[in-house]
């Protein structure tokens, strides 16, 4: 953030923000079961612990964001929820990260499998030079077992989900990569439901698009909640205040702070957190 914001200020934004979030200042933990689960998890490129024995829950059904300057481990530990970080040479982890109560680190996970069950969508889009159609169908095709009217329902159902469908369906068959930033994000979300996960990540999923855009998938992101477990690593405090049920804040691969974002943005309990939220660094 440039500009100083006082507490108060940050305050009233989270309260018009979040309006019908009555007592919520007053929950530290989510009241509803973990999907996501780190004890004491580290990640750690060669010698350099990017990510230090984090502990956290992150609730079924609901968002929770992670804030925090740049390096200082959000996007590392999201990229763990679906080992995305097992591409980098030289990563490694250590304590646990739980899905559904089975440790993602453990020998017998199918990461393939995990990759369909956790999608991700990230800073940039990044549609295939493809259809529109192609795009969403890929998942689909390379997981098998679905028919061709069966594919061109789930086309048009994880369309219709991620608020593109009506913009083109009657522009399937052209190329994706003549759609608007805004649109080309949304088809990317789209891409990744069309597996039907059941965490969607996102990291930094409006950084590139304009104010009209953004807009656009914060209120996708409002439309999924409930439906999927969206975890999302912004720069953008006020989006962390709008989209958010819960906030962990990181810094240097610490975890701050983490509570209902109401708490969190209104009334922190560390004094590094109502710091970071009020522009005093970062």
């Amino acid at each position: 953030m440039c500009a100083e914001a006082s507490l108060p200020a940050i305050r009233l934004m989270v309260e018009m923000q979040n309006p019908a979030v009555e007592g919520c200042e007053k929950r530290s933990e989510p009241a509803l079961p973990s999907h996501v689960e780190t004890r004491d998890f580290s990640v750690f490129y060669r010698t350099n612990q990017a990510v230090k024995r984090v502990s956290l829950q992150m609730s079924a059904g609901r968002v929770t964001a992670i804030i925090g300057p740049s390096g200082c481990g959000k996007s590392t530990l999201l990229r763990a929820i679906n080992r995305m970080n097992d591409l980098v040479p030289g990563c490694h982890t250590e304590g646990e990260l739980l899905f559904g109560g089975q440790d993602l680190y453990s020998p017998d996970v199918d990461v393939v499998t995990l990759r369909r069950r956790v999608g991700m969508v990230f800073q940039k889009p990044n549609p295939f030079p493809k259809s529109i159609f192609d795009n969403v169908a890929y998942g689909p095709r390379l997981h098998g077992g679905v028919s061709r009217g069966g594919l061109a329902e789930t086309v048009e159902r994880s369309l219709v989900d991620a608020a593109l469908w009506y913009e083109v369906k009657d522009r399937l068959h052209e190329n994706a990569l003549g759609l608007s930033g805004g649109q080309q994000q949304r088809l990317c979300i789209a891409r990744a439901l069309a597996v039907q996960p059941e965490i969607l990540l996102m990291d930094e999923p409006t950084s590139a698009l304009d104010p009209r855009a953004t807009s656009r998938i914060e209120d996708l992101i409002a439309e999924l909640k409930g439906h999927y477990t969206i975890i999302i690593v912004t720069h953008n405090m006020q989006q962390a205040a709008r989209v958010s049920d819960y906030t962990a804040f990181m810094y240097e691969g610490n975890l701050v702070e983490f509570g209902a974002t109401t708490q969190v943005f209104s009334t922190p309990r560390q004094k590094q957190t109502e710091d970071y939220i009020t522009g005093r660094f970062g």
